[in-house]
């Protein structure tokens, strides 16, 4: 023992650097102290990494599972309300509902008998506040499906979206009736939004053109916001502008709509409103005979600076106008509207 003290009194004295050298691996400076705990295993990056990944897996296993079993819950009539309202409002943490929705046995069946289930209550209007938020609920899960890539086609294959029409020709402007219609339009807005060509072809087959004026024509700003989105993105497909253009009649039934909502923006400005029925204005000027009708049935206030204070902050829509009055006049109407061109006119 005398030994040993002598032995470490020796190395004491030598410089700290020998000292530190000679020491085991195992009381490295970096060592906890004695009796301390063990070496953390995330002090490498590769380590901290590996456990968070492992950690979001969990996290991600936890919520499909918590998905797969709302999912299952609709096929309960007992537990489907509520399954409605959960899967509605977290849909955008779910990763791959919307095949889950479609793959799971009876489940798309389960939506569509929401939808069906409150048909009665359409004419006469007598929706309740809860049954139409009930139904918007199972609407907003088919939008996931509408939205996704793996289940689009098969949605429209199923003609899905034909379910949704009763809602979109309802007449009532009261809150339950309103907000059905939007959320039906949303369903058919995700559907266009993709610009897939097998979908604009699938809704020309159909009567959604006719449906979407109506709602232009009677709903609310933010309805026909979204319906005049659908007209838009119908006509920037070359064949949906073929499709309104072909005849005298399809072609002067869209005008009208889009002529009434302007005259209306006059008294309630809407920019976004606005924005799409001028953008759909452009895109008819696209084919000559309905540039040519264009030039007799366009409403003044969209060439005489009605919207100026509207569009002052808005460059692509204001570039979009002069385009369209551009196109209808040859360029004429732009020039003589005042000094500068409508760019001077619409404050830049």
């Amino acid at each position: 023992m005398q030994r040993e003290l002598s032995s470490v009194a020796i190395q004491s004295s030598r410089p700290l650097g020998d000292f530190m050298a000679n020491l085991p691996t195992s009381l490295s400076i970096n060592s906890p102290p004695y009796g301390g705990p063990a070496p953390s295993p995330l002090t490498t990056p590769a380590a901290a990494a590996a456990a968070l990944a492992a950690v979001a897996v969990q996290s991600k296993d936890r919520k499909m599972a918590s998905a797969e079993q709302l999912v299952l819950d609709l096929c309960d009539p007992e537990l489907r309300e509520n399954a409605l309202l959960d899967l509605s409002k977290k849909r955008e943490i779910f990763q791959d509902l919307a095949p889950l929705l479609w793959n799971s046995f009876g489940t798309i069946a389960a939506l569509l008998q929401e939808i069906v289930s409150i048909y009665p209550s359409l004419s006469p209007p007598t929706l309740s506040p809860g049954a139409s938020n009930r139904v918007c609920n199972a609407l907003a899960l088919l939008q996931c499906v509408a939205s996704h890539s793996e289940t689009r086609v098969l949605f429209l294959n199923a003609h899905i979206p034909l379910y949704l029409y009763p809602f979109l020709n309802t007449t009532s402007k009261t809150r339950p009736f309103e907000y059905l219609r939007l959320t039906s339009l949303g369903v058919i807005g995700a559907l266009v939004k993709v610009d897939d060509p097998d979908v604009i072809s699938f809704l020309l087959q159909t009567e959604i053109i006719p449906l979407c004026l109506r709602t232009m024509e009677m709903g609310s700003e933010l309805s026909k916001t979204v319906a005049t989105f659908i007209v838009q993105k119908i006509l920037l497909d070359d064949v949906g502008l073929r499709y309104i253009c072909t005849t005298a009649e399809r072609f002067f039934a869209v005008g009208t709509v889009l002529a009434n909502m302007v005259v209306s923006l006059v008294e309630q400005p809407s920019t976004r409103l606005l924005k799409h029925i001028i953008r759909c204005y452009l895109r008819l000027s696209d084919n000559q005979r309905a540039c040519e009708a264009l030039q007799n049935c366009l409403p003044e206030m969209l060439k005489d600076g009605t919207f100026n204070n509207c569009l002052r902050d808005d460059p692509a829509t204001r570039r979009w106008l002069q385009q369209l009055l551009h196109n209808i006049s040859g360029g004429s109407l732009v020039s003589a509207l005042q000094p500068g061109g409508l760019e001077h006119m619409l404050g830049n």
